[in-house]
């Protein structure tokens, strides 16, 4: 499922404290969602890579009870105190990954909400996570019990709810210009490959803190290759090359005279900086001139903006330009 289909059945499951797994390919973002909704909704987060963890770490460290002469387990730091009334998200991250020591000490934590004296507050969600089991990443098999105490969810790439988070979390213009070009280069990994390093949601974010940071234009070739490799990253950087040819976005909203742009390369960076522009300054005179605007732009493109603002809950039906639109352009949509 697309992400915003995930993280809308997430947030029910949740609610229901109904534990969930989420199954997916590497840097598409399965912890970034869970996290998001923790934060939305107010509640703790808890993330726990069982991949580096080792049975007593869950479990806790026993010591001698000199009272009645017994063990007890003391509770691990990184676990909520059992009665705390706070709501939180226990989020058990690349559990696939983790040794079967390491899964039978999870076993109990997630099937009785327990692990030796310690109880899990009830007010925590657990959700776990892992990498499908055939893209070569480390994996063992999950305990047919365990797996049938988890509703199994799977996390597909989506481009347009991947743009939808691009606009919302200032990802670089020129990132989201070139996936609208080219969406297929969101995700490139190749489970056949031994790649070190491949485009992904993730990846790109690196890209995006890439372009912020105050690193040498020199060294983007070498750094960004790092992160996407090297073909995406000669794409990109001859895409964001091109985007030089964009006339002054600012002249739009002051209704002024633009020579709409030729290559389609151009057309998809004008209009997502169009929507960011929006985005970033809204009123209903600037969406009203953004539509006139777009009267004048090649018809798959006009569409294409409009996607996007509706994407971004811009309430485009109200521009009183809006009926000229439908009228050049309204067959056009879906």
């Amino acid at each position: 499922m697309t992400a915003i289909d995930l993280k809308e059945s997430l947030i029910s499951l949740i609610d229901e404290q109904i534990p969930v797994f989420i199954w997916g390919d590497p840097g598409i973002g399965k912890s970034s969602i869970v996290k998001q909704i923790a934060k939305e909704k107010s509640m703790n987060f808890i993330d726990l890579r069982l991949s580096l963890l080792d049975p007593t770490d869950l479990r806790g460290i026993p010591f001698f009870n000199s009272e009645d002469k017994s063990a007890i387990w003391a509770k691990p730091e990184f676990l909520p105190n059992s009665d705390t009334k706070e709501y939180g998200i226990l989020f058990l991250d690349e559990i696939n990954s983790a040794p079967p020591t390491i899964q039978a000490a999870a076993y109990q934590l997630i099937l009785d909400r327990k692990i030796g004296e310690y109880h899990l507050p009830l007010n925590y969600a657990i959700i776990a996570a892992g990498n499908i089991e055939t893209n070569r990443g480390v994996t063992y098999r999950m305990p047919t019990p365990l797996a049938n105490r988890f509703v199994h969810l799977t996390l597909e790439v989506d481009f347009y709810s991947w743009k939808q988070w691009a606009y919302k979390n200032n990802i670089d213009n020129k990132i989201i210009s070139y996936l609208n070009y080219k969406p297929s280069n969101l995700f490139l990994f190749d489970s056949s490959l031994s790649q070190k390093a491949f485009a992904t949601p993730r990846s790109w974010e690196y890209v995006n803190n890439i372009l912020k940071s105050n690193l040498n234009n020199k060294l983007y070739i070498d750094v960004i290759s790092g992160a996407i490799g090297e073909e995406s990253c000669e794409e990109f950087l001859n895409f964001c090359a091109v985007m030089g040819e964009l006339p002054n976005i600012d002249d739009i909203f002051l209704n002024k005279d633009i020579i709409i742009p030729t290559n389609n390369s151009v057309l998809y960076a004008l209009c997502s900086g169009i929507v960011y522009a929006l985005i970033n300054e809204y009123s209903d005179n600037r969406l009203d001139m953004v539509l006139n605007f777009s009267l004048k732009l090649p018809s798959e493109f006009s569409v294409l903006l409009i996607k996007d603002l509706q994407q971004q809950n811009i309430e485009v039906e109200y521009s009183q330009i809006w009926t000229t639109w439908v009228e050049q352009n309204g067959f056009l949509l879906d």
